[in-house]
C-alpha cells in the first residue's frame, strides 16, 4: 500500500473522476457483468480507492454484508425505465454505481 500522503492524493484523484452518468449508458458494463453497485451507506470513492489498491480483505467484508455486489437486475430495470442518473467510477475493469439521492 502507499503512504498516507499518495493515498490522499489518490483518493481526490478518484474523486475527480466520478460523475454523475445516465444509467442507460452503463447498459452494456451491466451487460457484461461488470457495474457493481456500492450501497449508498458506503462512500464510493473509499469503495473505488480500496479496490484500486488490491484490498481484497475490506473488499471481500463489503461484499458479503451486501455493500458492494454486482447491479441486481431489478434496480437496473427501474433505473432503465426511469432514465435514471447513478453515480460512477471507474475501477478498471469494473464500474462502481451508486443511485443518486432523490430530491424531496
Amino acid at each position: 500500500m502507499s503512504n498516507p500522503n499518495q493515498q490522499e492524493i489518490y483518493r481526490t484523484k478518484i474523486n475527480l473522476e466520478t460523475s454523475k452518468i445516465a444509467w442507460k449508458e452503463l447498459q452494456r458494463f451491466f451487460a457484461s457483468g461488470k457495474a457493481l453497485m456500492v450501497s449508498s451507506d458506503l462512500d464510493l470513492v473509499e469503495a473505488a480507492f480500496q479496490m484500486s489498491e488490491d484490498n481484497v480483505e475490506q473488499v471481500r467484508q463489503w461484499a458479503v454484508s451486501g455493500k458492494l455486489a454486482r447491479v441486481p437486475d431489478e434496480p437496473a430495470r427501474e433505473w432503465f425505465e426511469t432514465d435514471a442518473l447513478v453515480w460512477a467510477v471507474v475501477v478498471s475493469p469494473w464500474v462502481l454505481v451508486q443511485p443518486v439521492g432523490r430530491l424531496h
